[in-house]
């Protein structure tokens, strides 16, 4: 089976297709709505042959269907009918967890995702549990993704946003009982040291994680 990933994220939306090694990126933003997102791939990938399709959306997804609206996109993906506009059978899940699927080697695993946000998850032997944690009260009132986001970075400088990940990461891999944690997302990469117990994610797994999501043993 060829399998069609589509990445959603409000700066691009990035797809690949089974046998390709390079993603297509197509820029999103607050204009990219879901069916023009649709459209979007529907004409980047008009001469790519595919059987199925695997969305990563970038918000919470319970049984394959979207749950609330992206915050850096415009409404009315919620409800919207991928399978019917592409015409395909299409399976959506929460970015952070097609990620995680991609990234997972086994046992115990937490993902986070540093990026805008804090996109979490969690795999237990091959069977995979979106999370919201992100949005969980941390410090002085404050949330998760406001220490370890992009906003937490850029109010308190990268020293003190690398000691908040390393804690948190500290935190949330022992409430889970996790055998490692996998850090991924873009701001990953600017950690000069990696904390005890995790591993650095790589891009390619939320491409993995999609093609993963159509193998007959997958969990989810």
């Amino acid at each position: 089976m060829k399998v069609l990933v589509i990445d959603v994220g409000g700066t691009n939306v990035k797809v690949l297709v089974t046998g390709k090694a390079d993603p297509v990126k197509i820029p999103s933003g607050p204009e990219m709505s879901a069916a023009r997102m649709v459209e979007s791939v529907k004409a980047a990938t008009k001469d790519w042959e595919f059987d199925a399709i695997s969305i990563g959306y970038p918000g919470p997804v319970v049984n394959g269907k979207l749950i609330l609206e992206p915050k850096n996109l415009p409404p009315g993906w919620v409800g919207y009918d991928f399978a019917a506009a592409f015409g395909k059978p299409v399976k959506i899940i929460n970015d952070a967890a097609m990620q995680a699927l991609g990234a997972y080697d086994g046992g115990r695993m937490l993902f986070l995702g540093l990026g805008t946000g804090l996109g979490t998850a969690l795999v237990i032997d091959g069977v995979i549990a979106p999370l919201e944690l992100g949005h969980l009260p941390y410090k002085k009132k404050k949330s998760y993704e406001e220490y370890v986001g992009v906003r937490g970075m850029e109010e308190r400088g990268k020293a003190k946003w690398r000691e908040s990940v390393k804690e948190v990461v500290g935190l949330l891999k022992n409430a889970f009982i996790a055998d490692y944690v996998v850090l991924g997302g873009g701001n990953a990469r600017k950690l000069l040291e990696l904390p005890q117990g995790a591993r650095l994610g790589d891009n390619k797994h939320a491409f993995i994680g999609g093609f993963r999501l159509w193998d007959k043993d997958a969990n989810m």
